[in-house]
């Protein structure tokens, strides 16, 4: 498992009968040059030590919240940030329970709220318990919060029971993990260019033409991009973004300046339009602010189309260009319109004319329509970063089928 190479694995083992396995688990994680860090909750001290683990991790073992010993370096924070990938194992239905509510109850339940990295859950519990809907609901707040489910197993339990809810293998667990790895590694040879925001064409030194955008979601999208292992580029207009961790990013203002920036940075294995591009410019921008007096017409010639262009350019066309649409109306026919009109892959679609998502909003909920398919792909009303997440995922799938 040469994935797991030199990554750093943050295991919490929670109080279930299964928390003894937690240990071959470690074994594995450590034979495959991995280091691990650990948390034992209150229950998981009930059936391993801490001894036991820091004797196989060569780590210390966290246990407290308040440990006074290290309150300067405030572990839920520190170690959410030490570790490539967060792991349950076991999880139990308790602590899944705390988890899909947003708990910070102890140490683990706070690095999970604090952590920005992926969560993995390798469930354990009675087959009672892991069929429970309230189980069943937990675990489907967590799996749309982008958590990752490891199992369980269908067998023979500690309770006598036979079913599912018992723990996967270690070396299951392992395999798992060493396949995520895998793909971000993957991703790393690919290429992705995103544009967002507004872009502002002026009148004058004062005044300007722009389209509404807050560039929320071509950030995420970016952010994402950039955790999945693509070496991302974005260019952006005019925003009150901070700029993501590790991606490119180039500031322009007008939508000429992006589309040289944009010419410049091809070639790219997947390209995203997510830009608010003005379709107009001044013909002639005045060096001195007009007086409102003199303020009589404006001409105006349109600006190149930078999405058109870029899925028409035979040499420099990405393998997937995906172009977003702004919506109040007919999304349907103006998305597929769009589709086939500026021959993209995929076109992105909301429905802005709603409130509660789009523009300023930190929520967003998108329909994905695909050349050559009838079918709609839906994903549901959610944050922008959720939303980022899950199209990345699907943008990796796509380009790793497509060779």
């Amino acid at each position: 498992m040469k994935n797991l190479i030199n990554k750093k694995i943050l295991l919490v083992i929670c109080g279930g009968i299964a928390a003894y396995k937690s240990l071959e688990l470690i074994r594995i994680f450590k034979k495959n040059k991995c280091q691990v860090k650990t948390i034992l909750t209150k229950g998981a001290l009930e059936f391993i030590t801490p001894l036991s683990v820091s004797s196989l991790s060569n780590e210390k073992v966290f246990t407290d919240l308040f440990d006074f010993k290290n309150e300067a370096e405030m572990d839920h924070i520190s170690l959410s940030r030490w570790a490539d990938v967060v792991l349950f194992a076991p999880a139990t239905a308790n602590k899944i329970a705390q988890l899909s509510n947003g708990l910070a109850e102890d140490l683990a339940t706070t690095v999970a709220l604090a952590s920005d990295k992926d969560i993995f859950l390798a469930p354990s519990m009675n087959v009672r318990m892991w069929e429970n809907t309230i189980t069943k609901s937990n675990l489907k707040k967590l799996i749309n919060s982008n958590y990752k489910i490891i199992g369980p197993d269908i067998g023979e339990m500690a309770c006598g029971e036979y079913g599912s809810g018992k723990f996967s293998d270690p070396i299951e667990i392992s395999k798992t993990l060493n396949d995520y790895f895998k793909n971000l590694d993957e991703n790393k040879k690919f290429k992705a260019l995103v544009t967002a925001g507004p872009t502002r064409e002026y009148i004058d030194p004062v005044r300007f033409i722009t389209n509404r955008s807050s560039g929320k979601q071509g950030y995420a999208i970016a952010e994402e991009l950039h955790k999945n292992g693509f070496h991302t580029t974005l260019i952006s207009g005019p925003t009150n973004l901070k700029s993501p961790d590790g991606v490119e990013l180039i500031n322009i203002n007008s939508a000429d300046e992006m589309y040289q920036k944009t010419l410049e940075n091809l070639p790219v294995d997947v390209a995203i339009f997510t830009a608010a591009v003005a379709d107009f410019r001044i013909k002639e921008i005045n060096k001195n602010k007009i007086k409102k007096e003199n303020f009589e017409k404006l001409e105006l010639e349109k600006n190149k189309d930078i999405l058109d262009y870029t899925s028409k350019h035979n040499k420099l066309r990405p393998k997937l260009v995906i172009g977003f649409a702004a919506e109040t109306n007919n999304l349907e026919e103006n998305s597929r319109k769009k589709l086939d009109e500026k021959n993209c892959d995929w076109i992105i679609a909301n429905d802005v004319s709603n409130k509660s998502i789009g523009f300023d909003s930190e929520y967003n909920e998108v329909k994905i329509f695909q050349k050559n398919k009838i079918n709609i792909e839906n994903i549901s009303f959610n944050t922008k970063e959720m939303i980022a997440k899950k199209l990345v995922e699907k943008i990796s799938n796509e380009l790793k089928a497509n060779g």
